[in-house]
């Protein structure tokens, strides 16, 4: 049986792109404090900024752009399953911030902690994919599952090495849109990759009965007000104001 090409709403995939790249500037703003802390102070900005990458700039990118994918069948989520993708976006995030902001930045330590978040945002986006309930079997392209996880090492490794050496707003701004455009790129390859192959059956484990689109927009909207949130506590803690030149 031939396999579902699907198509994409393009206002949810522009939508995905956009949080992505406010969460992207929402971690490099909180990163800047990071290196600013003790050691022993860090712990909480490395998870703040971890967040604001792993949950808003990743996987918040991650559902809606799932959400976008219309294969003209019911498709709804297992809640367990997206539950664990999404704790593993923050929690690999966190890792690959606290492994950068050990000592100096050097590249040998940013690769490995480039390594350590790409391969786990790899898990959590296939992880994700996994949770989809359909009637339809899915199978992966090896070569472009390969591909986006070169794809995901790479732009983690400059995530991190732009949140230990970029401080200046227009930076964070320029740097914010190159990093959503990696993540959008890692998290498309990896769609592409899935075949869907129609098969009997209906759609089981409901994440909700609403709309898709409200869906989308309801995690969109959350995470932006938390990262707006985020940032807005970074500033009023340090005291400090961004550098627009």
């Amino acid at each position: 049986m031939d396999s579902v090409t699907g198509s994409y709403d393009l206002v949810l995939v522009s939508l995905s792109f956009v949080i992505s790249v406010i969460g992207s500037f929402a971690a490099l703003r909180l990163s800047t404090v990071i290196p600013e802390q003790e050691p022993e102070d860090r712990l909480p900005w490395v998870l703040a900024a971890a967040f604001a990458l792993g949950a808003g700039g990743i996987w918040s990118m991650h559902f809606i752009g799932m959400l976008a994918f219309d294969m003209g069948m019911p498709v709804s989520y297992n809640v367990p399953l997206t539950g664990v993708s999404l704790v593993l976006a923050w929690l690999v995030s966190a890792a690959g911030f606290y492994i950068a902001s050990q000592g100096e930045p050097t590249i040998p330590r940013i690769v490995l902690a480039g390594v350590v978040m790409g391969s786990g945002v790899t898990a959590m986006h296939y992880t994700g994919m996994v949770a989809m309930r359909m009637p339809a079997a899915m199978t992966f392209n090896t070569g472009l599952v390969a591909l986006s996880v070169v794809i995901a090492v790479v732009a983690s490794s400059a995530a991190l090495w732009l949140a230990m050496h970029v401080t200046v707003a227009w930076q964070m701004a320029a740097a914010s849109v190159v990093m959503g455009i990696a993540v959008c790129g890692m998290h498309y390859t990896g769609m592409a990759a899935a075949r869907f192959t129609p098969e009997g059956g209906d759609a089981v484990t409901q994440l909700s009965a609403v709309s898709t689109d409200f869906l989308a927009y309801t995690v969109f909207l959350v995470s932006l007000v938390i990262m707006v949130l985020g940032v807005a506590f970074g500033r009023v803690d340090t005291g400090d104001e961004l550098v627009l030149e």
